[in-house]
């Protein structure tokens, strides 16, 4: 048989993708995706399913504060839109409005002192164990439970504050060195920072785990004093408007 009776006895038993084999193969697809999505949602399940009682009613608390906190939140921008669209004095709600604005916004940068309902956490680490890492971890779980102003130690802060390993005992927030015992304050709502702090698999959880320990105290005032400095932008400017 010649090179070209081979060529298209080839060609003929090669496979053939036909529009049947391509759905085929994008169903197995879209299955493998169902399966992995219903392996996740019974890992979960499992985990809750496994939970004591007294962690599943600090997680719906949770959820619950954050659900109303969030309806507030549109109830307030509701009026404010009202009043700006149909009020009478346009002037004096649009300052009043800007007023509160400039005040979260200080409050968010870190520029001037907060109050208000929080915790106040101690964390002490005898065997120079809890590093940088579980640090940062408590600030961001205090942050996703709706924490509004936050300060370690004598440093404020913000969405720029970067932490850092040191000697053993000691974490670098800013440039500023700290030792243990660490200080965190947190303005919000204190039972559902509480809450997060104490769920299973979290911050005083880990920070057992490292050798370390943290106490949770909820207090209805909480005041946050340190301050960081007014900075002004070097490259950004407001986008003007016509």
């Amino acid at each position: 048989m010649d090179t070209g009776a081979w060529h298209r006895l080839a060609v003929a038993l090669r496979p053939r993708r036909t529009r049947s084999q391509a759905a085929i193969a994008i169903l197995f697809v879209l299955l493998g995706l169902g399966l992995a999505l219903q392996v996740r949602s019974n890992a979960q399940f499992d985990g809750l399913s496994t939970a004591r009682e007294t962690d599943l009613v600090g997680i719906l608390d949770d959820l619950t504060a954050r659900n109303e906190r969030l309806a507030a939140e549109e109830r307030d921008l509701q009026a404010t839109r009202d009043q700006l669209s149909t009020g009478t004095d346009r002037s004096t709600t649009a300052l009043e409005e800007a007023r509160k604005r400039a005040d979260t916004l200080g409050i968010l940068a870190g520029t001037v002192p907060a109050t208000g309902p929080g915790v106040t956490i101690t964390v002490t680490d005898p065997q120079g164990k809890v590093d940088a890492a579980a640090m940062l971890d408590a600030i961001e779980e205090l942050r996703d439970a709706g924490a509004e102003a936050l300060q370690v130690g004598s440093v404020r802060i913000v969405a720029s504050t970067w932490f850092t390993d040191a000697r053993p005992g000691t974490v670098v927030v800013d440039s500023v060195t700290l030792t243990q015992p660490y200080t965190i304050l947190a303005i919000g709502d204190s039972r559902t920072l509480a809450a997060a702090l104490r769920i299973p698999g979290g911050v005083v959880e880990n920070l057992r785990g490292l050798g370390g320990d943290a106490s949770v105290a909820e207090s209805a005032t909480v005041t946050v004093t340190a301050l960081r400095p007014a900075s002004t932008p070097a490259y950004a400017r407001p986008v003007s408007t016509p």
